[in-house]
């Protein structure tokens, strides 16, 4: 339907660049009050607009607007595995061992369903209307099925999802994978499998609701060299983006000197795994010549910092990367390593952490916002989302700020960040299609979830004994 919102407290305009230094002070948060959007896009931002009579109304009285929010980086599958005893206190990789890669091969295609209803339900309610799903529970036995579920919640749920498909062509180097003996793929069945994911799923355009990745789950330590540059080139013939994991550990530079000779950014680029269509997530570990490098290919990062701190990595030097010129984002990786599942709490979080290594100016909200709504969009060649401005696809986020938490908030077009969760969503836009309403999420019961996963976990758990 074409929709009116109407009466809201302030809308969220992205400054022209994220730097602290034009961030400073959102002059035009007040300009308006109301959003019309017809088919889809949003087509006139002013005050006091008159309803058309096609139009249904959104009263937005006691809210801000903001554009909605864009998970460069997550694992769905790992919404079933939060707080695992075993992992509690372990760092990136025993923690491996211990959880994902000791579930994944027993995640059934119905459970898969369930928690990327629920990874979804949490992004959702926390403001995101975009996400990138790493997805990894691929092995020589497994079924498409699993995959097919992913699709099928995002559909479900309206939310854009960008697939970003894992694999492993060896055993290699990962801890993981040789504790639980998980048989990876050939890279002949990677290639079949993906093929038919690219046919069956993928949509070109910058306002596509679905995009797939190629995404190698590790770039050091999944994959040969020769494995790496066939996947590039796949995914290049198709202008598909690239994707993975790399630098989240030291790890990850020590295998890539004893095994290639190269320090893991070199071997990277050798791989064919640099340009303005790669992104990796975490990226912790990145000295300056790193930065160097990422940033005059123009790689991007996804900037994951709950899990980050959760597995005691580390703090990705963001901020010096974005002073080299790269483009940050913000992910909020799996629920496994970051139990909120909330892309306000790594709002807040990746606010709050620089600020402490780096003094009280160091970040500024309107820059952070910025990270996690427009920049994560250009990341994931979906140009016409992050922004809110005529033109853009409506991918709108109305934070409820009228609780009494926020109420002594001076500067409320951000309250959402500064005061950060619990956040109350009373309305998400995608596409101009109502996926939150008053609260809600549409399309899903939270008792028939809340359910169907304890049921799930209690199966996974005497499966995996």
């Amino acid at each position: 339907m074409n929709t009116l919102i109407r009466n809201a407290r302030a809308i969220f305009f992205a400054p022209e660049s994220s730097s602290p230094n034009t961030a400073a002070g959102n002059k035009s948060q007040q300009a308006a009050g109301d959003i019309r959007i017809r088919d889809g896009l949003i087509c006139e931002i002013g005050t006091q607009l008159l309803p058309a009579d096609d139009e249904q109304i959104i009263d937005a009285t006691g809210c801000v607007v903001w554009p909605g929010l864009v998970n460069t980086h997550h694992h769905l599958a790992q919404s079933v595995l939060k707080g695992v005893p075993e992992g509690l206190n372990q760092a990136l990789g025993d923690w491996l061992g211990s959880v994902p890669y000791r579930f994944w091969p027993k995640i059934s295609p119905q459970l898969m369903y369930h928690a990327a209803r629920l990874g979804l339900y949490e992004l959702l309610r926390s403001g995101a209307t975009t996400c990138a799903d790493h997805h990894y529970l691929y092995h020589a036995g497994s079924s498409p099925e699993v995959e097919d579920a992913v699709w099928a919640a995002a559909d479900e749920l309206g939310i854009r999802l960008v697939l970003c498909r894992g694999s492993a062509t060896v055993q290699g180097s990962h801890k993981g994978m040789l504790k639980h003996g998980i048989q990876p793929e050939s890279v002949e069945l990677l290639m079949q499998r993906m093929e038919r994911s690219y046919r069956q799923y993928h949509q070109a355009g910058d306002n596509a609701m679905r995009r797939l990745v190629v995404a190698p789950t590790s770039l050091v330590h999944s994959a040969t060299a020769d494995d790496l540059r066939t996947l590039a080139a796949w995914a290049r013939e198709r202008q598909l983006k690239l994707h993975s994991h790399l630098l989240e550990v030291s790890f990850d530079d020590i295998q890539a000197q004893e095994k290639y000779g190269q320090r893991a950014i070199d071997y990277a680029a050798s791989c064919d795994w640099l340009g303005n269509d790669v992104w990796f997530a975490h990226l912790v570990k990145s000295d300056e010549y790193t930065i160097q490098q990422l940033a005059a290919s123009g790689t991007g990062i996804a900037h994951c910092p709950t899990s980050n701190c959760r597995l005691g990595s580390g703090i990705a030097p963001a901020l010096a990367m974005e002073n080299a010129g790269m483009n940050i984002t913000l992910g909020v990786d799996g629920s496994a390593s970051a139990e909120s599942g909330s892309m306000i709490q790594e709002l807040n979080l990746a606010w709050l952490l620089h600020r402490a290594v780096n003094g009280a100016d160091a970040t500024h909200a309107e820059q952070i916002i910025r990270w996690g709504s427009h920049n994560g969009a250009q990341l994931l060649g979906l140009n016409n989302c992050g922004d809110i401005a005529v033109g853009k696809a409506a991918d709108l986020v109305l934070y409820d700020i009228g609780s009494p938490r926020f109420a002594g908030v001076h500067s409320e077009v951000i309250a959402p960040l500064l005061c950060a969760e619990p956040v109350s969503v009373k309305y998400s836009l995608i596409n101009g299609r109502v996926v939150v309403n008053n609260g809600q999420v549409c399309g899903l019961d939270e008792a028939e979830l809340v359910a169907e996963v304890r049921a799930g976990v209690a199966d996974l758990l005497r499966s995996a004994g």
